[in-house]
């Protein structure tokens, strides 16, 4: 691998003009030999990368640009420190400001609705890629590449080395998003608890089974109510076996819209999204860009059996086996809960946050030993009973970016330079090591990150895993994502609340997406506004002539609580390096 990539290193090189703007190259070489280590690039294929961006940014040289991004530490170290090393290399200055997701995707929207240039490039969730590829206000990056931008690609980008661009390609096989960010949610437990021997030969004594990493979502729950309440007390602590959230609030939408349904086998069969029923439960057939409904009733699977079952075993988790006030946690607000220390697992987290679980208990962290060891492991998420295997497991958010046509041709070039710099291979490898949001195959097989590994958790393992194809974004059957996605959150609230039962509150789900996507076929239809590929939706039809078909939507099963099974983790980590 590293013999490869040396290779087209070195051949890429060979591309780049030999620099007019010497100059700058004292800044370069400082940024290479003071910040960018390490690196997959040697120090000189480094400076040959540096010089491209110096000649090709020349006529920029001055400018000052504007880009946002949501608040997580890789952005941070983009806005605080890589913007500076790109004005002093490359004379344009980057304005990157951070704010919360849910306001990313409002400016993005606004945007696009007033066509007025707010930010000349957003880091904008591959989750809009649906959007983007329909409403043609985002530029086609392909398509640019090889025209009006040949002159500001870098020829050493190797888009083929990033491991999500089959999240951020539409339905016509094109290139609109370039990943910088990315990570997904897994299973997270407390490895010193499940190793106790007192613990095993209990847990095996109730249930029958090991104690280990849950294969399914029976184990998960008996892993939960043995913690919460056979366990209850650790080394003078409360414990739990279980964390989450439901706050009434649009995190609790993405939090279920981030692969959940999926996680309980509510799709179809199909990577990186299930065809014809994606993660969300809307149905678009093979070769179609037209979504047909979300409704049992056309074929979609948002209210049907394995959605409800998911939403059900949310609520119940919640309610029975996580910490108290825990249902009135948000997103932003559980996941560092988990490094108080009194939590044995949660189902479903974003290793966003391995980072933050990492740092010594000097600042607080109470899951790593006195030598900054990880007591805890990430893995595989387990499966709901609806799951079959071929189906994609869980989620993997790719913030990528994104450029709209309504920004003026010089600043979107000048925007296009920057993100080329922040995901560079001189770049990349250095800020995977800040953030550890992978994006590129070669950083995450770089050495480095094979000497750090025992320090991570599984997050390396994971990620050179056969595994990792199995958790994907939200995908192309979602027309328009900022429409669709302000819908969950209201609805999945009501059942927290206790004002609606998981059958009824996904009823009315199903409803109101299928009703504002009949708003998108009467704009497409009478303006072309989704470029033709906006919702056709089907005629209704009984349910139970969709749930006798094969495939999803699937009927109810008699029995949604199989044997509970489980693995060693040591073993599941043995078969990813095999």
């Amino acid at each position: 691998m590293k013999a490869r990539l040396m290779a087209t290193a070195a051949a890429v090189a060979l591309l780049w003009p030999a620099g007019q703007s010497l100059a700058d190259m004292a800044a370069a070489e400082k940024w290479i030999n003071d910040e960018f280590q390490p690196s997959v690039l040697s120090v000189e294929e480094q400076k040959a990368e540096m010089q491209w961006f110096i000649d090709a940014a020349a006529p920029f040289s001055g400018m000052e640009i504007n880009v946002l991004s949501e608040t997580i530490p890789t952005h941070t170290y983009e806005s605080e420190v890589l913007t500076k090393a790109f004005e002093e290399i490359t004379g344009i200055k980057v304005n990157h400001q951070l704010l919360g997701e849910g306001e990313v995707v409002q400016a993005v929207q606004t945007q696009m609705q007033t066509n007025r240039n707010l930010y000349d490039g957003y880091i904008n969730d591959s989750d809009l890629i649906g959007t983007h590829s329909r409403l043609q206000l985002a530029y086609n990056l392909d398509d640019m590449m090889a025209g009006d931008w040949s002159d500001v690609t870098n020829p050493g980008i190797d888009i083929d080395d990033f491991i999500g661009k089959s999240f951020t390609t539409g339905p016509d096989g094109k290139l609109y998003q370039l990943p910088d960010q990315q990570f997904a949610n897994l299973y997270w437990f407390r490895k010193d608890w499940f190793d106790r021997d007192d613990l095993k030969a209990q847990f095996k004594e109730k249930y029958g089974y090991d104690l280990g990493v849950p294969v399914n979502w029976s184990a998960y729950e008996d892993i939960a109510e043995f913690f919460t309440n056979d366990v209850q007390e650790i080394d003078g602590v409360r414990v739990y076996g279980h964390m989450d959230y439901g706050k009434r609030a649009p995190d609790l939408g993405w939090r279920m819209t981030d692969a959940w349904l999926s996680m309980a086998g509510a799709g179809s069969k199909g990577l990186p999204n299930g065809v014809p029923v994606d993660e969300w439960g809307i149905r678009m057939e093979e070769g179609s860009c037209n979504p047909v409904g979300a409704s049992v009733s056309r074929g979609g699977a948002a209210n049907g059996p394995a959605a409800v079952y998911a939403i059900r075993k949310w609520d119940e988790w919640l309610r029975q086996y996580a910490p108290p006030g825990a249902a009135s946690y948000d997103f932003y607000q559980s996941l560092p809960a988990l490094s108080q220390g009194n939590v044995a697992q949660q189902i479903f987290w974003y290793t966003a946050f391995t980072a933050s679980m990492v740092a010594p208990k000097s600042e607080g962290n109470n899951t790593v030993d006195d030598d900054g060891n990880p007591l805890w492991r990430m893995a595989p998420s387990p499966k709901g009973p609806y799951w079959e295997e071929g189906q994609k497991l869980g989620y993997q958010d790719a913030g990528s970016w994104t450029f709209l046509k309504s920004t003026p041709a010089d600043r979107a070039k000048a925007a296009w330079l920057y993100a080329q710099f922040v995901t560079s291979k001189t770049v990349d490898t250095k800020k995977s090591h800040v953030g550890l949001t992978f994006i590129r195959d070669s950083s995450v097989r770089h050495e480095s990150f094979t000497e750090r590994a025992p320090k991570l958790g599984g997050l390396v393992e994971f990620y050179r895993s056969p595994d990792r194809v199995l958790w994907s974004p939200t995908g192309v059957n979602v027309p328009d994502y900022p429409k669709l996605a302000q819908i969950w959150w209201q609805q999945i609230g009501d059942v927290n609340s206790g004002a609606f039962t998981p059958q009824e509150a996904m009823d009315r789900l199903a409803e109101e997406m299928d009703v504002t996507m009949a708003r998108m076929q009467q704009a497409d239809e009478a303006a072309n506004v989704y470029g033709g590929c906006g919702p056709r939706l089907n005629e209704p039809k009984a349910a139970e002539e969709w749930l006798a078909q094969d495939g999803s939507p699937k009927a109810k099963l008699d029995n949604e609580k199989p044997q509970g099974v489980t693995v060693n983790y040591d073993d599941l980590v043995a078969r990813w390096q095999q």
